[in-house]
């Protein structure tokens, strides 16, 4: 009866994560829906662990200094130290996260719920957020509710495979230093206000690049070492083509919102554009030619990153859709950033139309081989995929 209740908790701890997920990022979403078990929720529980230092890092209204100390909190809650539990088998897991009684398959769940003690790093972090999130936080509801739920997804995190733990934890906690230090950096300046096109890169890689380490932890097991070698060389251009999309398409929001400008400060001055200026009416065309500069900085990760899909191996729940549709999205979005870099600075901003995005799903649901997504490519860098 014990062991029913422990699964029944972990299951509805993880249906709540997959949940939030879709609420928070509806484009990570159909990465998580096109995923398989063990790996979906893998991933799902790994991406909302980022997203609460993101919240966090991205909050305005909270000031530096105390930014930085809930993200060094929050480091502290992912650490590893933990106390001894029962698993639902009846093996235990000691405080390092290894198998403390006899061995299990990797891709099984060794315990499925885990109580946190009362003097849990997470709870620190949970009690010192509380008065930083909002009343009424507006459009970023679901963002401060997965904030609000830090200690459920440490839990449910805590209840996944020792070996999944230790994929999972390194890049995060990376990521979350590499949020402190930026808003450490920027402390002076009420938000992100990037340098150079290198301090740009640095940037990226801490938001999405060690995401991108996370999801090769979790798939480079069990792979030869030359496939292995492959992934971890080309991880870094995947990521990098992701986030740099993001930076071209958001500059309004990105400003408005959080007060961040990650156009580097020393394109925009060889256009004679102010970082405070950045949203002016009357810098769209010097704002949208290094918009564009960006765009070509995203463009030359592609053929990396396609090398990246093509050697992703299909185990462990992994599918080729979950990687090459976010992949092929950011080719669509290149496409349209060239056509009308300036509309990142209007209201409808840059994005490819919905159309197409049911389309290249739909594409997928049916069926597709790594050998043709080099023609799926081509297609969409030439005009929406429904126009074929």
């Amino acid at each position: 009866m014990a062991d029913a209740q422990m699964e029944a908790t972990f299951d509805e701890d993880l249906a709540w994560c997959f949940d939030a997920v879709s609420d928070v990022s509806r484009t990570f979403a159909i990465t998580i829906d096109a995923l398989e078990e063990p790996m979906a929720s893998r991933i799902c529980v790994g991406y909302l662990l980022c997203r609460v230092a993101d919240t966090v890092e991205d909050a305005g209204h909270i000031p530096p200094d105390v930014q930085r100390e809930l993200l060094q909190q929050y480091d502290e809650a992912l650490s590893g130290e933990r106390a001894l539990e029962t698993t639902a088998d009846g093996g235990s897991v000691d405080v390092e996260g290894g198998a403390a009684a006899g061995s299990v398959d990797p891709d099984a769940t060794p315990h499925r719920s885990v109580t946190l003690p009362d003097d849990a790093p997470i709870h620190r972090f949970r009690r010192n957020v509380d008065e930083w999130i909002p009343e009424d936080p507006g459009e970023d509801a679901d963002d401060w509710r997965v904030v609000a739920a830090a200690p459920r997804i440490v839990r449910t995190y805590e209840s996944l495979p020792p070996a999944d733990r230790e994929a999972i934890r390194g890049p995060v906690r990376e990521l979350v230093g590499g949020m402190a230090e930026f808003v450490d950096r920027y402390a002076d300046d009420g938000g992100l206000r990037i340098g150079t096109v290198d301090e740009l890169e640095e940037y990226c890689w801490y938001a999405a690049g060690t995401v991108g380490d996370l999801v090769t932890n979790l798939l480079a097991r069990g792979v030869d070492s030359e496939r292995e070698d492959v992934l971890e060389a080309n991880a870094r251009s995947f990521a990098l083509l992701l986030q740099l999309v993001n930076v071209a398409k958001d500059v309004t929001d990105d400003y408005r919102e959080e007060n961040n400008v990650y156009l580097p400060e020393a394109w925009l001055s060889e256009a004679g554009v102010e970082q405070d200026a950045v949203t002016d009416s009357r810098n769209v065309g010097p704002v949208a030619s290094v918009v564009e500069r960006v765009t070509d900085r995203a463009s030359g990760y592609l053929d990396d990153a396609q090398v990246y899909l093509e050697a992703l191996p299909e185990h462990r729940g992994n599918t080729l859709a979950a990687w090459a549709i976010p992949y092929l999205l950011a080719v669509g979005t290149i496409r349209e950033l060239r056509e009308r870099p300036e509309d990142v600075l209007r209201e409808d901003g840059v994005k490819v139309p919905k159309s197409e995005v049911l389309t290249l799903i739909a594409q997928f649901e049916r069926g597709v081989e790594k050998a043709a997504l080099e023609d799926l490519r081509e297609q969409m860098e030439q005009a929406p995929l429904h126009h074929h």
